[in-house]
């Protein structure tokens, strides 16, 4: 079985892949957000993300929404094949039930990332650091400042920062932290103590209890299960991509050089 995931349904690449793979004898599911696309005439089955009408070109609504569906859908497989606890499954149904009352806390309190774009909308480079999952979060967030603000940015796996990327902190150099599981807060916190003694200053999204005199820049997100973190840990980045494109007077929904659908390879 292949999964194709497109927001416009109309992605050369994935509508070739999505062929392909039906030549091979796959089933296929397509994901996506428009009803009667491409993808949806040539996939087996269509699992819709109901986002709504896409304004921006960096949609961040179909993001959101893409994760939420993928979640469902992993926890129906593991329902059907009767895996694992269900006790685990249903704490997530729970949990999933919550997030939009969490997505609304965290919306009532964006002032300090508003202000964090202030202070670094004029820079160069801006680099994202996450471990496990949030490093998929690392991912979206340099993505859409990249996308809407012009800025370049790069993400990497904490653990990777040794090997190379850390040749490339100075002072004042933006680093970004996220940090969502519990498992591995001492080494997230160990990698972004280095860039600080570097001279870097940093911003940290983080549902943890993180000591405010090792990082004055942290910002809080509800508590939730590691599986569903990204879903509350993205809004304050995709958020900060946005204040940091309004603070240099740019055009948010209408990025340079993008077009909504990417029709050719």
């Amino acid at each position: 079985m292949i999964i194709c995931i497109s927001q416009s349904g109309e992605t050369a690449d994935t509508l070739a892949a999505l062929k392909n793979a039906k030549a091979c004898g796959s089933k296929t599911i397509a994901i996506t957000n428009v009803i009667g696309s491409s993808i949806t005439r040539e996939a087996d089955y269509t699992l819709y993300i109901h986002a709504g009408p896409e304004i921006a070109v960096a949609s961040t609504k179909a993001y959101t929404s893409q994760i939420v569906l993928l979640t469902l859908l992993a926890i129906h497989f593991a329902e059907v094949l009767g895996l694992p606890d269900k006790s685990i499954i249903d704490n997530l149904k729970t949990e999933i039930l919550e997030l939009p009352s969490k997505v609304s806390i965290v919306l009532e309190n964006t002032a300090m990332i508003k202000a964090f774009a202030q202070r670094i909308y004029k820079e160069k480079d801006v680099f994202y650091l996450g471990r496990g999952i949030d490093y998929a979060t690392a991912l979206e967030a340099s993505l859409k400042l990249k996308e809407i603000a012009y800025v370049h940015s790069d993400s990497y796996q904490s653990g990777e920062l040794k090997h190379g990327p850390i040749a490339l902190i100075e002072n004042d150099v933006t680093v970004i932290g996220i940090i969502t599981d519990r498992r591995l807060v001492e080494k997230s916190i160990s990698n972004l103590q280095e860039v600080i003694a570097r001279g870097a200053k940093t911003l940290i999204i983080t549902n943890q209890e993180l000591d405010s005199n090792l990082f004055p820049n942290i910002f809080s997100i509800p508590k939730i299960n590691p599986l569903l973190s990204p879903i509350l840990s993205i809004i304050p980045l995709q958020l900060l991509a946005y204040y940091v494109s309004k603070e240099k007077g740019l055009d948010v929904d209408k990025p340079r050089n993008l077009a909504k659908s990417v029709t050719v390879e």
